[in-house]
C-alpha cells in the first residue's frame, strides 16, 4: 500500500477521527466540457448529501460542511488535477482530499465513518517504493508515491559517477569514454579506451563503484521508513550490484531490466507498472496461505468479527460493490456501507483489508476474512 494511502486510512479511521462524514467520490476530468458537467455531478452530490445529513444529523451544523463545499468548486486547481480521480471527506473541521489512479463508482455518502473502500482500492498494489536507475559508471535515484515518480535529488559528493565516487582510485587509470552517440551524456553501453584500462582493471573500477554506491544508501542517505529499492537496469548491472549490495532495505522482488542511461523521467515513470505488476504477483500468491488459518466467508459472520476485533485480513471483491438500496431508498441501507463499516472496524482495530478483482481474492471468494482467533 502506498505511503499516501497508510497516511491517509490512519487518519480517517483514527482515534482522532470525528464525524459526521460527507464522502464525495468523483471521476475527474480535464477537458473543459468535462470539467463542467464533473462541477455540476459534484454539485448535485452536496445538494443531496445535505438533505440526507439534515435528515440524520437533524442537531448538527450543515452550514461548515457547505462553505467547504464552495470553496472547493470555486477552486480551479482542484479540478484540473488531471487524475483519473478524486476522493473528498468533510467533517466540520477538515477537508481531505485524495487522488486516485482508478476509474470509481460517483457517488457520496453521509455517515458516521468516512466512505473507505476506493481508498483502499486504489491503494491496492500500489507501492511507494524508491528506485535506483543503475548503469556501470553512474545512478539516479527516484521516489514512488501513488503511481507518482519524482527525483530525489542527491547531496553533495553522492556517487553519481564513477569520477566523483572513486576519483584518483580508478585502477584502470585515466579512463577516456566514447559515447558512441548515446543521449544525454550518458556513458552506459559504452566502449572503454585507455592508457593502462585492461578489461579486469575496468571490471575492479566497476564493482568499487557499486561498493560505493551501496555504502552511501547504506549509510548516508535518509530512509526512516525503509522503503524498498528496486533497480532499473540492465541484467549485467544488477547481478553485479546484487554481488555487493549490503544495503538492509534494497530489495531483489522486482526490477526493471533494461537500461535507464538515456530516458528521462516521464520516460523512467512510464516504466514503473513493471515493479507493481511483479510485486502484485508474489502479493496474490500469498493471500492464498492465509486460507491455512480459520476463515469465514458469510456476511453475518463477519459483521460481528469485524466490531470484536477478530480479523487480521478483510478481503472484498468488487464484485460486492453494487447499489443495493432495496425497496425503500429512504432506509438508507446500502450493502456497500455495510461493507464499508466493516472495514472501518477491522482498520481501527489493527487488521488489514483489501479490495480486489475475485480473481485475486483467497480461493476466488467475494467475501473472506481470515480471523485471528
Amino acid at each position: 500500500m502506498t505511503k499516501a494511502g497508510k497516511e491517509l486510512l490512519a487518519e480517517l479511521t483514527g482515534t482522532g477521527a470525528k464525524g459526521p462524514f460527507v464522502s464525495i467520490m468523483l471521476n475527474t476530468h480535464v477537458a473543459h466540457q468535462d470539467v463542467e458537467k464533473d462541477q455540476i455531478k459534484f454539485k448535485n452530490f452536496a445538494k443531496e448529501a445535505k438533505k440526507r445529513f439534515e435528515k440524520k444529523y437533524p442537531d448538527a451544523n450543515w452550514s461548515t460542511y457547505q462553505e467547504k463545499i464552495d470553496e472547493l468548486l470555486a477552486d480551479q486547481s482542484f479540478w484540473r488535477s488531471g487524475k483519473i480521480s478524486v476522493a473528498v471527506f468533510l467533517t466540520e473541521e477538515q477537508t481531505l482530499i485524495h487522488r486516485l489512479n482508478i476509474p470509481i463508482d460517483d457517488q457520496y455518502y453521509v455517515g458516521d465513518t468516512p466512505y473507505l473502500l476506493a481508498v483502499i482500492k486504489n491503494a491496492q498494489f500500489n507501492y511507494t517504493y524508491y528506485l535506483l536507475g543503475l548503469n556501470r559508471d553512474s545512478i539516479k535515484l527516484y521516489f514512488v508515491d501513488n503511481q507518482q515518480l519524482t527525483t530525489v535529488e542527491l547531496p553533495e559528493g553522492a556517487p553519481i559517477d564513477v569520477p566523483t565516487a572513486l576519483g584518483e582510485e580508478l585502477t584502470g587509470g585515466n579512463l577516456n569514454y566514447s559515447s558512441q552517440g548515446s543521449q544525454a551524456g550518458s556513458k552506459e553501453g559504452v566502449a572503454y579506451h585507455g592508457v593502462s584500462a585492461k578489461d579486469e582493471e575496468v571490471a575492479i573500477d566497476w564493482k568499487n563503484y557499486y561498493q560505493a554506491v551501496d555504502t552511501f544508501l547504506r549509510d548516508k542517505f535518509d530512509n526512516p521508513e525503509k522503503y524498498p529499492l528496486y533497480l532499473f537496469a540492465l541484467p549485467e548491472n544488477q547481478t553485479m550490484f546484487k554481488k555487493y549490495a549490503k544495503t538492509s532495505y534494497f530489495s531483489t522482488d522486482a526490477s526493471i531490466s533494461a537500461s535507464p542511461a538515456t530516458l528521462n523521467e516521464k520516460e523512467i515513470a512510464a516504466q514503473i507498472s513493471e515493479i507493481s505488476k511483479q510485486l502484485s504477483a508474489k502479493e496474490i500468491a500469498g493471500y492464498q496461505k492465509l486460507m491455512d488459518k480459520k476463515f469465514m466467508d458469510q456476511l453475518v459472520d463477519i459483521v460481528p468479527a469485524a466490531k470484536e476485533g477478530r480479523i487480521s485480513h478483510l478481503f472484498i471483491a468488487t464484485s460486492n460493490l453494487v447499489d443495493g438500496f432495496g425497496e425503500d431508498p429512504d432506509t438508507e441501507y446500502d450493502r456497500r456501507q455495510v461493507l464499508n463499516t466493516m472495514a472501518d472496524y477491522v482498520i481501527a482495530n489493527g487488521g488489514e483489508v483489501f479490495v480486489l478483482d475475485q480473481k485475486d481474492a483467497p480461493d476466488e471468494k467475494s467475501l473472506v476474512a481470515i480471523l485471528r482467533y
